[in-house]
């Protein structure tokens, strides 16, 4: 009985101790870039174990994402803070457009129980707020003011402050007790710090950290690269002194690491997601690790490089869809991961007419893909990544331009013409045709590869969705302010010289390799 005893103790023993040394061991292992896709000017926050995040999108609708992860490692979009916004007729490519302007640098914050999301367009600015940061978001206030890559700072005392940039100046305004304006109304605000030296001071985040001031902003030294800045006070009014927290541009050479939040994970640590300029694929994002050093939040590894590979430790992994996806329709709703290209006409797409199938129609003659509503869009990733369409195009009318493209400023891809009774394929670059060729099927799969190590994508075609072609040239991927955002899917479809006709999406099938 007693050797009984002594081995179910023994076992139990064994047991527990290798429960303890599974929880030490357990961790996260994390590469860098984190999301190689464009996520620019990222703000995350820590409520509980759970990591919200707020990224921009400028032109596209609906806007503002928010991303939720378990881990730090995995996102998935799980809401936007707004369907559409509505500042002009330009919103709706009526009469121009919104491209590089849209929603810029959103900040978000809990506090007392409930959400937060401010953010500037460049004509005005908002608080969207929500109970549960999956939604639904409530508009809470829309300013008639401009903040420009703005903050949220609640402080202990329970006020609330805007800290935002303007002329390379952070000023400080504070909120009225509803957050429904200010005690200043449409002054600049208080000046906390003036930034001379160098250029491009912007992208603040304002925090209270153990009874301290921290402001983070971008600066770019001449001859340097976009680096991170902190700066730190007593007092919210200052003064402050500075420090440089992060300078370096991982293996993209010259191209810093820059711009975004920190934040105190639930396993006790710090971390923070700044984001660098990739050219092609968009502004991607990097986890860092932060840390403390003599009251400065110091980021990267223990020589201050943004690390490529590091351990996240005492955290599980948890698996998501990501922020790209594939979709076959047959859902009532369109996959989260999709957006439309400026706000959309509700009136010309369906995911009901043809059960299965999306449905694109034409609403109003235009001269080209920039001016088409319902233009629809996912995101690239790299370092490779592959997108494929099946497309019926019969129900098109002679004029119609349908297809895939790599879209940004400078777009180029595959086009399907009707003319009259026949169908024209199209490869353009830029505009200019590298490739044609006529035929007569009903149905088409156009395919988009990206390769984001040289910018690189080439289009391909099959009529029966097993045998593909390529064709035209490869394609030149750029980024460009003229849209400020990386190359996109986009699938298309309008009219140049009649309106009515329409084509159904079948399948969108996405892979990253």
């Amino acid at each position: 009985m007693k050797n009984l005893l002594k081995l179910t103790l023994s076992l139990m023993i064994t047991m527990f101790t290798g429960l303890l040394e599974m929880k030490a061991q357990q961790y996260v292992l994390v590469d860098n870039p984190l999301l190689f896709s464009d996520v620019p000017d990222p703000d995350v926050i820590c409520v509980g174990d759970d990591y919200y995040m707020v990224s921009t999108t400028v032109h596209m609708s609906p806007g503002a994402p928010i991303m939720h992860s378990k881990d730090m490692k995995n996102w998935h979009i799980i809401s936007y803070v707004f369907d559409q916004l509505n500042e002009s007729p330009a919103n709706n490519l009526e009469g121009g457009s919104i491209y590089s302007r849209g929603q810029w640098a959103a900040s978000i914050r809990y506090h007392k129980g409930l959400f937060y999301v401010f953010f500037g367009t460049g004509v005005h600015s908002y608080i969207y707020t929500a109970k549960n940061p999956a939604g639904p978001w409530n508009l809470h206030t829309q300013f008639e003011r401009y903040y420009h890559d703005a903050s949220l700072l609640f402080d202990d005392d329970g006020k609330a402050y805007l800290i935002h940039c303007l002329n390379a100046v952070l000023y400080v305004k504070q909120f009225n007790t509803g957050l429904d304006g200010f005690t200043d109304g449409d002054a600049n605000g208080k000046q906390i710090i003036a930034l001379r030296d160098g250029f491009l001071h912007e992208g603040v985040h304002a925090y209270k950290i153990k009874g301290k001031y921290y402001m983070t902003t971008i600066w770019w030294p001449a001859g340097g690269v976009r680096t991170e800045l902190c700066f730190r006070a007593d007092k919210l009014e200052g003064p402050y002194e500075q420090k440089v927290i992060h300078s370096d541009s991982a293996d993209f050479p010259n191209h810093g690491v820059a711009q975004g939040g920190i934040w105190k994970a639930h396993n006790g640590q710090w971390y923070a997601m700044l984001f660098q300029d990739h050219e092609g694929v968009g502004r991607i994002p990097y986890l860092l690790p932060c840390r403390w050093i003599d009251g400065w939040p110091m980021l990267g590894d223990d020589k201050g490089h943004a690390p490529l590979r590091f351990k996240l430790p005492d955290i599980k992994e948890y698996k998501v869809e990501g922020i790209v996806s594939s979709d076959n329709f047959n859902e009532d709703k369109l996959k989260i991961t999709w957006q439309w290209n400026h706000n959309p006409d509700n009136n010309l797409w369906s995911l009901t007419e043809r059960p299965g199938f999306l449905r694109l129609k034409t609403g109003k003659q235009v001269r080209n893909i920039f001016e088409a509503r319902n233009t629809i869009t996912q995101r690239t990733e790299g370092p490779h990544c592959r997108g494929t369409v099946k497309i019926d195009i019969s129900n098109m009318k002679t004029g119609d331009h349908a297809g895939l493209f790599s879209f940004c400023s400078q777009p180029g891809g595959v086009t399907i013409i009707r003319d009259y009774n026949n169908y024209v394929m199209q490869m353009t670059d830029r505009g200019e045709m590298r490739a044609q060729r006529t035929f007569c099927d009903k149905m088409v799969w156009l395919r988009m590869e990206c390769d984001f190590n040289t910018d690189t994508a080439l289009f391909y075609y099959s009529t029966d969705g097993t045998n593909y072609k390529r064709f035209g040239t490869p394609f030149h991927m750029i980024f460009s302010m003229d849209h400020f955002t990386g190359n996109k899917f986009a699938i298309f479809n309008f009219a140049t010289i009649q309106d009515g006709g329409f084509v159904d999406i079948d399948s969108f099938d996405y892979e990253r390799f």
